[in-house]
């Protein structure tokens, strides 16, 4: 491990469905939908053209592949924080978001909204 990585846990270079919302008094709450560009058990990154900041938390719904879970592809919702910003736009005009997950549950079959 570089020592400027942070990382604890190994990412999965992964593009899976992603819905997020930010949580704060001040941020913007509309429903985005993306995709996460990849993922671990503590966290993801993502591209959205989203106003969100470092420090800003975030609510979302994400389908964690079987490399994360160790089983099957598993939906979960989770309670998440931006960590750093990517400021390069993508060729859309989207930056890059990291973010850490802080707690997550898997989503009841019944709750689904993926395929």
């Amino acid at each position: 491990m570089r020592a400027s990585e942070r990382r604890q846990l190994a990412r999965v270079n992964h593009r899976t469905p992603l819905r997020f919302r930010a949580t704060g008094v001040a941020s913007d709450k509309t429903e985005h939908f993306t995709e996460a560009l990849n993922v671990s058990r503590g966290g993801f990154f993502f591209a959205s053209s989203a106003p969100l900041q470092v420090g800003m938390p975030l609510e979302a719904t994400i389908r964690m592949p079987a490399e994360v879970t160790g089983n099957a592809p598993q939906e979960m919702r989770c309670t998440a924080r931006v960590v750093h910003v990517r400021n390069e736009p993508y060729g859309d005009g989207r930056i890059g978001f990291g973010v850490e997950i802080e707690k997550y549950q898997a989503v009841a079959a019944a709750e689904r909204w993926m395929s």
